[in-house]
């Protein structure tokens, strides 16, 4: 054989070689049979899961139909309870009840809905289940969970405590009514705050604001603090008592502190309005109740923001103490400015285009531009609700000015009507957050420890500051006056939402428990009491809010002739009133002309080289109009409140000259006046009064620089 004998295949090796798959042949068809049944299963595999894929998106659409439902049941739910609130209220008025005011109805309105909500509805079937993730030693705000190939995005709810873990809400409905606490921040708080500050009336407002500057800011850190310290003593008892189950720190007690002495006397408030009671009164309650909240969310994150340097963050650090009053005045003074600007440019806008002649675009700027304040101090680190009560005060005083008579009307409805929704809405949650909050701490001790502790810290700042505000007052803040302060104060809105904020821990919950119940207390038990003890105190009411207050021993003089002595006391009044009385010729001489359609020309008041600048600010209806532009209650500052009397035929003003057949208002004493003191004059509304009296002359001062 040769070689290639070998790799040359004969016959016979060609029959070997296709024995093997000749071998095959039988089994194709066993084999095709196998491979057609692969291939059917494989085929039937593929639809099951297609079935199974279906199945599943069906089952979240109805999912996402059964939430959305929900969602539109949990609104309807709030819509009915505000709608009945209504109702009620007007029943209520109709039939002059006015032991319970609408925000107290509207607590107990959702009470009853929140009964209902956690006893009456079932619960649905339980589909938690709990992972251990013991390798992660923080939580996250997002997890995407891997299910079968599938990616599932879950957020974070907040921290559960071991000993709840099996008692996990599931009633789905119950978690729809659970709203975000950023919710009540970014929207319905800064329609409460703005219209606080834009229905301020100024006029009482500024003749009280020295005091109400020392209520809100020396009074709510007096009260802070004091409220602070007893309860770290109450945390103390039940410690040794065993009834404190978790960690509650010093700076726990000084945030609760912090954020129970935001006062809100709405109830009182209303009653007040609604039976005209003393406007002096009215002003500094008021007052003190729209600055402290600001104070007060400024003070919490202070008090947040304390973390002295080392191992224990809770033990006292004077470094950090510092550290925390300087974010204290920076957040407050920031957000100040940030509110006081917007409303400048809102004015500015305003009255450098023609807005005012398409009122709905002027109307819905005003409303942007007032909202956005909020959230852009929120946004920039400082505290919204300071920002916007300065931005509504900044627009009633400027932006008002400039808006045409639809949008004034408008701006005013429309932020009054959010105010009231808001308001009872959040009342109404309240009443509703007693059953459906799922992480409630009920601690008897730490309660009745809580409500002794506001008793003690509110009269620890009424009684003592208004001692001291009387020595330089003069009209002096009574004892009715001041048992009536001691009185109405309410808790409400705005220690409810900074509570509600944060529930993460144990003490914070505990808070948020304690809090609820004392608004709870304070407007039902408190503000019912309010028309008794308005009658127990005699405290006058059914008074003309633009009435000056009567005259009484402490607020006028009996003069007997003519002498040196009044005419001293009068430089002493003017002395003491020289700071609002820079403030109202600044503002009525610059800030009017350049950022409204009123005031003096520019060209007038401004030095002679910025006179190009003068006639580019100045409005050409300021040159147009004889009389300045004089807001509904622009007199708000009366510097020098003495009014010139009648005496027979003669008239004697405060210092004691007379002139004959002629009443006028002298606001320095003397019977010749410049034209600037007849344009102050005429914007305080002083110029046309005139009080006659025989036999005496009287010196009513109208007017507190305290």
């Amino acid at each position: 054989m040769e070689p290639g004998d070998a790799a040359r295949p004969g016959p016979g090796r060609v029959v070997r070689a296709l024995r093997p798959r000749l071998l095959l042949l039988p089994l194709l068809p066993l084999l095709l049979g196998r491979g057609l049944r692969a291939g059917a299963a494989a085929s039937s595999s593929g639809a099951a899961a297609e079935d199974s894929s279906a199945m599943e998106e069906l089952a979240t659409e109805k999912e996402a139909e059964e939430s959305h439902r929900q969602d539109s049941v949990s609104l309807l739910t709030f819509i009915l309870l505000l709608t009945l609130t209504i109702l009620t209220i007007w029943l209520f008025k109709h039939r002059r009840v006015r032991f319970l005011h609408e925000t107290g109805l509207a607590m107990i309105y959702g009470l009853i809905v929140g009964v209902i909500l956690r006893y009456g509805t079932p619960a649905t079937s339980g589909r938690d289940k709990s992972l251990s993730c013991t390798q992660e030693d923080r939580a996250f705000s997002t997890l995407l969970v891997n299910v079968s190939g599938k990616f599932f995005e879950y957020t974070l709810k907040g921290e559960i405590s071991p000993g709840k873990i099996n008692s996990v809400e599931q009633n789905d409905m119950l978690r729809k009514v659970t709203f975000d606490p950023e919710v009540f921040f970014n929207i319905l708080l800064p329609p409460i705050i703005f219209h606080a500050g834009y229905s301020l009336k100024k006029r009482h407002f500024f003749r009280n604001l020295g005091s109400i500057l020392a209520y809100a800011f020396l009074g709510t850190a007096v009260s802070c603090f004091i409220i602070g310290n007893l309860m770290y003593g109450v945390v103390k008892l039940m410690k040794i008592v065993g009834q404190l189950s978790d960690k509650f720190y010093y700076t726990d007690c000084l945030f609760f502190g912090a954020i129970i002495s935001a006062t809100d006397p709405v109830t009182v408030l209303a009653i007040f309005n609604e039976l005209h009671a003393d406007v002096d009164l009215y002003a500094l309650l008021f007052g003190e109740s729209v600055l402290n909240d600001a104070v007060a969310i400024v003070l919490s994150s202070s008090i947040v923001a304390y973390q002295p340097a080392g191992l224990n963050t809770h033990a006292f650090d004077a470094a950090a103490f510092f550290k925390s009053v300087g974010i204290f005045l920076g957040i407050f003074s920031g957000s100040f400015t940030m509110g006081a600007v917007t409303g400048v440019v809102t004015a500015l806008v305003t009255k450098f285009t023609k807005l005012h002649c398409f009122p709905l675009l002027e109307t819905a700027l005003f409303f942007l531009m007032s909202w956005s304040t909020f959230l852009l101090a929120e946004a920039c680190g400082f505290t919204g609700v300071v920002a916007v009560l300065f931005c509504g005060i900044t627009q009633a005083h400027y932006t008002y000015n400039n808006l045409s008579v639809e949008s004034r009307s408008r701006t005013k409805q429309l932020f009054e009507v959010l105010h009231f929704l808001a308001e009872n809405f959040i009342f109404s949650y309240m009443g509703l957050a007693l059953f459906t909050f799922q992480k409630h701490v009920f601690s008897p001790i730490f309660i009745i420890g809580a409500f002794v502790a506001i008793f003690l810290g509110r009269a620890a700042h009424i009684y003592p500051l208004s001692f001291f505000l009387n020595l330089g007052r003069r009209h002096k803040i009574g004892w009715n006056f001041q048992h009536m302060m001691m009185f109405s104060g309410l808790r409400g809105a705005m220690a409810f939402a900074l509570a509600i904020r944060d529930t993460a821990s144990y003490a914070r919950q505990m808070m948020f428990t304690t809090t609820l119940l004392i608004v709870f207390f304070t407007v039902w038990i408190i503000g019912g009491g309010t028309t008794p003890m308005l009658s127990w105190l005699n405290i006058r009411v059914g008074v003309d809010p633009d009435q000056d207050p009567p005259p009484n021993n402490d607020s006028f003089q009996v003069l007997q002739g003519d002498g040196p002595d009044s005419a001293g006391g009068n430089r002493t009044k003017q002395e003491s009133a020289w700071i609002f009385r820079l403030w109202y010729s600044f503002d009525h001489n610059y800030l009017k002309p350049i950022l409204t359609h009123s005031g003096p020309p520019l060209t007038t008041t401004l030095p002679a080289w910025c006179g190009l600048l003068a006639r580019c600010l100045t409005s050409p209806q300021v040159y147009d109009n004889q009389e300045p532009l004089r807001e509904e209650d622009s007199d708000f500052i009366l510097t020098e409140g003495d009014l010139t009397l009648t005496y027979g035929d003669s008239t004697v003003t405060a210092n004691g000259s007379s002139g004959s057949h002629t009443a006028s208002t002298s606001l320095e004493g003397r019977r010749t006046k410049s034209s600037s003191e007849e344009v102050l004059e005429r914007d305080l509304g002083m110029g046309d009064q005139k009080v006659s009296s025989r036999g005496t002359r009287l010196v009513f001062p109208m007017g507190d620089n305290a």
